[in-house]
């Protein structure tokens, strides 16, 4: 069967590389974005999945809009169906139509939960305990379309927003595959989405925020779901001060929301419950480091706090 497969992020890596190395499946070419400015330089960088793409020898087609001139391309890839993972755009109803069996998208998450941009972000920050991913039928909504298959997983104790989607683009993988066959052997019917939306949009730096005032949890929901991107961070002597994982401390109270203080070698923060330990730390202009060798050396002053 000849696929398209459209995707941009490193997520979407290891579905490209499955749909590549499955004797089921003939990648005809790889649609992604355009190379986008990176760093304080502004180089023009290719997208991860069109990296891996020249690497693996496949057609490339690039595109942040679709035009009449790509529609012409993607037809003459001669796919008759093709797979999505984190493109990056929504695609109109010509590009959809474009395939005799449509777009199948692999979403990071148990749709309808969590629509949007940044699903697996969002349902850490909520304190979700289950996440998963989802193969479905693109249509001209946002991820509104009808649902192929799905694929459950735990929250672990040590997620961040990174390491899930990592786990979800592997797990994800062969489901993507059995769905784009299924539906184009016509085995499975494409069923409704069920239940109560929830929009995930991109998270904005802002959000990224801790708010001490909150109670021990969702200081290290908010933690977790914005690791690694956009990173968690803080204000410390009014400068940006960036966080790594926080471990909420229900037995250590007494320390006001916000304050740092070392207990038995370890780093706690106040917050709107309990406190909760610090094990990584970034100061402004530094190297990530320790969290106790960082409090170590502001113990001269008379208060350490955050803001």
């Amino acid at each position: 069967m000849k696929v398209l497969y459209a995707g941009t992020p490193e997520t979407a890596v290891p579905p490209l590389e499955a749909l590549h190395a499955d004797p089921r499946i003939t990648v005809v070419a790889v649609l992604t974005r355009e190379p986008a400015p990176v760093g304080r330089r502004k180089v023009l960088t290719p997208s991860a999945v069109g990296r891996r793409a020249e690497e693996l020898g496949l057609p490339l087609l690039t595109a942040n809009r679709v035009t009449d001139d790509l529609l012409d391309d993607l037809r003459a890839t001669g796919a008759s169906i093709a797979a999505v993972v984190a493109y990056g755009a929504l695609l109109p109803a010509p590009a959809l139509e474009v395939f005799e069996h449509g777009w199948i998208n692999l979403h990071f998450s148990l749709l309808p939960r969590w629509r949007g941009a940044a699903p697996v972000q969002r349902a850490l920050m909520a304190g979700d305990t289950t996440i998963g991913a989802t193969t479905f039928v693109l249509d001209e909504g946002m991820d509104t379309g009808p649902v192929v298959a799905t694929v459950m997983d735990e929250v672990r104790a040590e997620d961040t927003s990174g390491s899930v989607l990592e786990r979800l683009a592997h797990e994800g993988s062969p489901l993507l595959a059995d769905s784009l066959l299924d539906v184009a052997s016509g085995r499975v019917r494409p069923e409704p989405q069920r239940g109560e939306p929830s929009p995930a949009p991109k998270l904005s730096g802002a959000e990224a925020r801790v708010r001490w005032e909150d109670p021990a949890p969702a200081v290290s929901h908010r933690v977790r779901g914005v690791t690694p991107e956009p990173g968690a961070w803080t204000e410390y002597q009014g400068q940006r001060f960036k966080l790594e994982r926080v471990v909420p401390a229900p037995e250590v109270t007494g320390i006001a929301p916000g304050h740092v203080e070392i207990r038995e070698k370890h780093v706690y923060v106040g917050t709107g419950s309990s406190a909760v330990e610090l094990t990584r730390v970034q100061p402004s202009g530094k190297k990530a480091m320790a969290a106790l060798d960082w409090a170590r050396g502001q113990q001269n002053r008379e208060q350490v706090a955050f803001a």
